[in-house]
C-alpha cells in the first residue's frame, strides 16, 4: 500500500506549521503537505494525488468553497474536509452539497480533528480500491472510451446501457464531432450481438451508383462490370448490427429500398431472383435536422418513423463544459503516447479559457487543438497565452507581420492574406509531422487525422519532399 498523503490549505502560516507538526506525529505513515496559497495548491493537486485535503473556507486569494469545486474537477474522488472559524449549519450543508466529506470548526480539539481525518482516510482508501476494481473489471467495456462526469454524460451512459439490452432500431442524433459512432459501437458491443463485429457504412462517402450494391449486394451480370457475386453489408451483418452513418444523406431512391428491407427483414440483391431473410439490428446516425429534410421532401417520413424507434442525443461540447479538463487530460495522455513525447501540464487559466470557448466542432475540434498544442508548444506547462498562437501555428501575427508594406492602404486583401496564412500554416504543420514521423507519410497522416491520399495531395501541392525527413530522428513507435 502506498504511503497516504494529506494536503492542508490555509492562509495562516502559523496554523499550517502547528498542524503539520502535530498531525505528522499523530498520523503515522501519512505524509503531511501544507500550502498557504490556494492557487499554487491547485497546481500541486494537478501533479500529485492526495488522499485527503483539509481546506480552509475563508482565504483572501480564493474562496474555499470555490476552491472545493475546482479541486473536485481535478480529482472527483478525493476526500475533502472543510474548516472555518465561522462555522454555521448553512455553510456546512453547502460545503457537503458541493462535495465535501465533512466539516470542522475552528478552534478545534486535535483529538477530534485526528478522528475525522482518520475516518476520511479510511473512506478514501475504500473509494480508491473500488475504483481500481471497477477499472480492472471494466477495462474491456465499451464505455471505457467515453470521458465525462457531467449530468448529460451520465444520462448518455445510462441510456446506452439500457438500450444495449434491447434489439430496437436506434437513431443517434447530434452535432458533428460529438461521438455518434462511439455511441453506436458501445450499443453494439454491450448487446447480445456484441460477439460479432459491427459493420458500418458512411452513406455520403460512397457514390450513389455504388451504394445500392454496397448495401444490398449484387449477382454476377447484374450490371456492366459485375463479374462476380457481391455480398452486401446487410447480408454480411446478418446476426450482428449495421451502422448507417449520416443516414440523412442517403439518396431518396435508396431510402425506399431500405424501408422495405427494414419492414420485411429480407432483401433481394441486384440481379437476384429471390429474397433472403436477414436478422440485422439497425443503428443510424445523423447530424442533420431530419424533420426539415422531410419538409423539403429529401427524406421519407415513413423511413424516419421506422428508424426513430428510440433516439439517443449526443451532447454538444458546449453542454458539458465542466468535462473539458477531463477531456483535455485524456487527450493529452493519448496523443503524447502516440507522439512519443512527455505529456504537458495545462494550467488552470488555460483550462478555464478552453472551457469558455464555443467549440462548434465539438470534441473533434478539441482533439485537434490538443494535438496541435502537443506538436508545437515548446514549454512544459501550457498557459492561456500559448493557446492563441499554438492552435493555428504560423498564424499568430508573427508570420503576418511585415507583409502589408507594399499595399497602398496598408491592408492586404482578404483572399490574399487568407491564402498566404493558410499556406504557411500547412507547410509548417506538415513539416513538423514529417519530422516526428521520420518522413513516413502513412504515420504523418494518422497523426493529423487524415487519409494517406489526402496527405499525399498536400505534399504534392506544397512541394514538400518526405525523403528529406527520413533520417532526422528515430521513427515513432
Amino acid at each position: 500500500m502506498h504511503e497516504q498523503s494529506l494536503l492542508i490549505i490555509d492562509d495562516e502560516e502559523d496554523m499550517l506549521e502547528g498542524l503539520k507538526r502535530v498531525l505528522s506525529y499523530e498520523l503515522a505513515g501519512v505524509e503531511v503537505v501544507t500550502d498557504a496559497n490556494p492557487l499554487h495548491a491547485l497546481e500541486l493537486i494537478r501533479t500529485q494525488r492526495f488522499d485527503l485535503i483539509l481546506l480552509d473556507i475563508r482565504m483572501p486569494q480564493k474562496n474555499g468553497m470555490d476552491l472545493l469545486v475546482d479541486i473536485r474537477l481535478l480529482d472527483p474522488h478525493v476526500t475533502l474536509i472543510m474548516m472555518t472559524a465561522y462555522g454555521n449549519i448553512e455553510t456546512a450543508v453547502e460545503s457537503i452539497r458541493r462535495g465535501a466529506y465533512d466539516f470542522v470548526t475552528k478552534p478545534f480539539e486535535i483529538a477530534d480533528l485526528v478522528r475525522v481525518i482518520k475516518k476520511g482516510l479510511e473512506r478514501n482508501q475504500l473509494i480508491r480500491e473500488n475504483l481500481n476494481l471497477r477499472a480492472k473489471i471494466g477495462q474491456d467495456s465499451a464505455l471505457q472510451h467515453f470521458v465525462g462526469e457531467t449530468p448529460p454524460m451520465r444520462r448518455l451512459y445510462e441510456t446506452i446501457q439500457t438500450l444495449a439490452r434491447t434489439d430496437y432500431t436506434v437513431l443517434i442524433r447530434g452535432q458533428s464531432g460529438t461521438g455518434k459512432e462511439l455511441v453506436a459501437r458501445a450499443l453494439h458491443s454491450l448487446s447480445i450481438r456484441g460477439a460479432r463485429p459491427l459493420l458500418a457504412v458512411n452513406c455520403p462517402a460512397i457514390p450513389e451508383h455504388l451504394l445500392e450494391s454496397e448495401l444490398f449486394g449484387h449477382r454476377k451480370g447484374a450490371f456492366t462490370g459485375a463479374d462476380t457475386d457481391h455480398v452486401g453489408l446487410f447480408e454480411e451483418a446478418n446476426g450482428s448490427s449495421l451502422l448507417l452513418d449520416e443516414i440523412g444523406d442517403l439518396p431518396v431512391n435508396l431510402q425506399t429500398k431500405l424501408l422495405r428491407v427494414l419492414q420485411e427483414q429480407e432483401l433481394r440483391p441486384l440481379g437476384g431472383i429471390k429474397n433472403k431473410k436477414i436478422d440485422v439490428r439497425i443503428l443510424a446516425s445523423t447530424n442533420q435536422n431530419l424533420e426539415r429534410r422531410i419538409a423539403e421532401r429529401k427524406f421519407r417520413q415513413d423511413l424516419f418513423y421506422r428508424l426513430n424507434v428510440v433516439t439517443v442525443q449526443t451532447p454538444a461540447l458546449s453542454e458539458i463544459r465542466e468535462d473539458i479538463p477531463l477531456l483535455v487530460d485524456h487527450l493529452n495522455r493519448k496523443f503524447a503516447g502516440e507522439l512519443g513525447i512527455p505529456i504537458k501540464r495545462f494550467s488552470m487559466n488555460a483550462l478555464e479559457e478552453l472551457k469558455q470557448r464555443q467549440w462548434p466542432g465539438n470534441v473533434r475540434e478539441l482533439q485537434n487543438v490538443v494535438r496541435r498544442i502537443l506538436l508545437f508548444c515548446q514549454d512544459e506547462v501550457v498557459q492561456s497565452t500559448h493557446l492563441h498562437g499554438l492552435e493555428h501555428p504560423g498564424m499568430d501575427g508573427r508570420l503576418a507581420a511585415g507583409h502589408f508594406e507594399n499595399e497602398p492602404t496598408g491592408v492586404e486583401p482578404y483572399i490574399q492574406a487568407r491564402d498566404r496564412l493558410l499556406e504557411g500554416f500547412t507547410r509548417e504543420y506538415v513539416q513538423n509531422l514529417l519530422g516526428l514521423s521520420s518522413g513516413n507519410i502513412t504515420r504523418a497522416a494518422q497523426l493529423a487525422g487524415l487519409s494517406r491520399v489526402a496527405m499525399q495531395k498536400i505534399l504534392r501541392r506544397t512541394g514538400i519532399d518526405p525523403a528529406v525527413y527520413q533520417h532526422q530522428k528515430e521513427p515513432l513507435p
